[in-house]
């Protein structure tokens, strides 16, 4: 942006950065809701291998067979409750990941907003007086003009001579004024450039 004082890059990395949370948050959420369910699975699994009859009244070999058939479930429940486990754990990693990343970025923020502050008050200030110049000038001029077109009396023309001294001090004020805002608010921008340039690092 031509706009000095434009957030546009920064409030759009900001922007992607709250997606992020936002994505790491949902994320975080579907593994603890798939967790839910693997635990509640395993547990029916668990439950069914051991509470429900099956062949108990065979012999031998198919008693071994079902016997290992109702092991396996279990195994299988047991599997179930163990991913429920490792689900939450890594939902957690991403619960402390957004948790620093948020207080990483606030920080951040922070440095980036009191510059931004910083910077626009300096810019307001320095149109102000760029303005104040702006006004003096054609006050001068005027003040030229009176004095060699109209011919004035003696102490009129004193009186001229006068107000155009203290307009050409105020003029030679105000332009060193400018100048020292100019210089001042470049200063800042170099800073802000370089903070902005960390921020988005």
């Amino acid at each position: 942006s031509t706009d000095l004082t434009s957030t546009v890059g920064y409030d759009s990395i900001i922007q992607h950065l709250n997606d992020g949370r936002k994505n790491c948050k949902e994320f975080e959420d579907f593994l603890k809701e798939r967790a839910i369910i693997e635990e509640k699975y395993g547990k029916e699994l668990i439950n069914l291998s051991k509470k429900k009859p099956c062949g108990q009244t065979e012999l031998n070999t198919l008693k071994r067979s079902l016997d290992v058939f109702k092991q396996q479930i279990d195994n299988v429940g047991q599997g179930h409750i163990q991913l429920a486990q490792t689900l939450r754990e890594e939902a957690k990693k991403m619960e402390d990941f957004r948790e620093k990343q948020k207080l990483h970025r606030r920080k951040i923020e922070l440095i980036m907003e009191a510059i931004h502050k910083n910077r626009n008050l300096q810019y307001k200030k320095t149109m102000e007086v760029k303005e104040m110049c702006g006004c003096l000038l054609p006050y001068r001029i005027t003040l030229l003009t009176h004095m060699t077109l109209l011919s004035p009396s003696f102490s009129h023309f004193w009186q001229l001579f006068l107000k155009l001294a203290q307009t050409k001090s105020a003029l030679e004020d105000s332009d060193r004024s400018y100048q020292q805002s100019v210089t001042t608010l470049e200063k800042i921008r170099e800073e802000w450039e370089k903070e902005h340039i960390k921020a988005c690092e």
